[in-house]
């Protein structure tokens, strides 16, 4: 035990960044020189660590041995698979996107088609990326809906067909290292607070505003997906006015099972960009009717922050400036509300955290 935990404080101390020397590793750790040499070999053993090539003039003598975290010894795939488009990101072990890509898919294919087109792009993206599929450590995907803990779709509106699929299952065929599944907003959530605009705030939730909206939630710095994975899906209750939110803007009906392309939705929030008063009366109305449901969370958990992000804001500001004047009157406290900094890469890149974590879990373990 005492060996591990060394261990784990050293990788700790490389995985902070820089090339320390073994003598400032030694005092950064609290061990004794001899030790700590023992631990990186350990490490270095792993393909953890190397050692790292002297500098230049550095002066007389032998210089002094510098050591790093091998951030390149294994990588995360992150996947956002939404029912238009699946968009991957390749991480190494600190993080750093070395890789992405994005692929169209036709909303009314069936899960086998569907799944067949993740299949190939997957395969581009790591091509192109020059990772091999057995240097991936970690998979994770977002996707719409209610997921379990096992990686099920239990409930899913958004994607054809997509509903009662175990997609952690049917993603993990094709890989060797383990696959996690999670809501999209809940990933969207993680990423905001990790690499967009909630990095200091520790309880946030966060807003995916599409066809229907989904809510994600961070509480005191970790993710809450509730005993069933189903946290934040307060949109269940029509009166809270965050179900078919696209077609409340555009005024069109979704067709049952398929989720329309967003054209219209965008056509409008655009126009209101431009102060057309029809459209910005029904973004108005569209903010009212959305503003319940967020103010329900808020009131709930009383966060820091809300993030708002998804396609219905990709067209500029104008949803997330009316968010702001309807949420807060329903509000008791001075809650942040603020657009995502992160657009369409949330999910994919929550994805990417989600992944990581899980590394370190296994790098980090005592047992």
């Amino acid at each position: 035990m005492l060996r591990r935990l060394n261990s784990a404080a050293t990788l700790r101390a490389l995985r902070g960044g820089g090339e320390p020397t073994l003598s400032e590793l030694a005092k950064q750790v609290g061990l004794s020189r001899p030790t700590t040499e023992g631990v990186l070999g350990e490490l270095a053993g792993r393909g953890l660590v190397t050692e790292v090539a002297p500098r230049s003039g550095a002066g007389l003598g032998r210089p002094a041995r510098r050591y790093r975290f091998r951030a390149e010894a294994g990588y995360a795939l992150g996947l956002d698979i939404d029912a238009h488009w699946v968009q991957l990101f390749v991480a190494d072990l600190n993080g750093e996107v070395v890789g992405s890509y994005r692929a169209d898919l036709d909303v009314g294919w069936a899960p086998p088609e569907r799944l067949a087109a993740v299949r190939a792009a997957v395969k581009t993206c790591l091509a192109a990326t020059g990772v091999e599929r057995s240097e991936l450590w970690a998979v994770a995907a977002g996707t719409p809906g209610v997921v379990t803990a096992d990686g099920e779709v239990a409930f899913c509106t958004v994607v054809p067909g997509w509903q009662g699929l175990n997609l952690g299952r049917e993603l993990g065929r094709s890989f060797t290292c383990p696959v996690y599944v999670e809501n999209d907003a809940n990933l969207a959530a993680m990423a905001e607070r990790w690499r967009g605009v909630a990095e200091d705030a520790d309880d946030v939730i966060c807003v995916l505003a599409g066809l229907h909206t989904g809510v994600g939630a961070v509480i005191g710095g970790r993710l809450h997906r509730g005993r069933w994975g189903a946290a934040g899906e307060v949109g269940m209750l029509p009166e809270l006015g965050l179900r078919d939110t696209t077609a409340a803007l555009t005024g069109v009906p979704t067709a049952a099972g398929r989720a329309p392309d967003g054209g219209g939705a965008a056509a409008v929030l655009a126009a209101a960009q431009h102060d057309d008063p029809e459209a910005v009366a029904l973004v108005e109305r569209l903010a009212a009717r959305m503003s319940r449901g967020i103010a329900a969370m808020a009131l709930a958990i009383d966060p820091e922050m809300i993030v708002v992000g998804g396609a219905l804001t990709r067209a500029g500001d104008r949803l997330i400036d009316e968010l702001r004047r309807q949420v807060r009157p329903l509000c008791l406290s001075p809650t942040r509300i603020e657009a995502s900094t992160l657009g369409d890469e949330a999910v994919g890149i929550g994805a990417v955290r989600l992944a990581l974590d899980r590394i370190d879990e296994n790098l980090f373990k005592l047992d």
